[in-house]
């Protein structure tokens, strides 16, 4: 695996993710430390920020939502999450959402 985000987790995988809410667009926005950045439309408040990562990323990696979970960072900017997917998997998908980010 090439991403510093990106770990193994039993069968799946674990993701760290840096948020960046309120903003105008959400999506990947490149590396920060160590971690993908998602910029987020939706505002941290009342847990509204953490089930739009969660939605963005399961409509990413085309998966239910209950296969993406919060482990950790409810109220930090910075989180884990567990993502039912092999990491080789995750790899190819930061591959292609990194690279249109940086087109972008």
């Amino acid at each position: 695996m090439s991403w510093p985000c990106l770990s193994p987790h039993g069968e799946g995988s674990l993701l760290a993710v840096s948020v960046v809410p309120g903003a105008r667009r959400t999506g990947a926005d490149g590396l920060h430390d160590g971690a993908l950045r998602v910029r987020l439309v939706a505002r941290p408040v009342e847990g509204q920020a953490n089930a739009a990562l969660v939605q963005w990323l399961a409509d990413e990696l085309k998966l239910p939502r209950r296969s993406v979970t919060l482990l950790r960072g409810d109220t930090s900017r910075r989180k884990q999450l567990t993502i039912a997917l092999p990491p080789e998997r995750l790899d190819e998908w930061l591959t292609r959402v990194l690279a249109d980010a940086a087109a972008s």
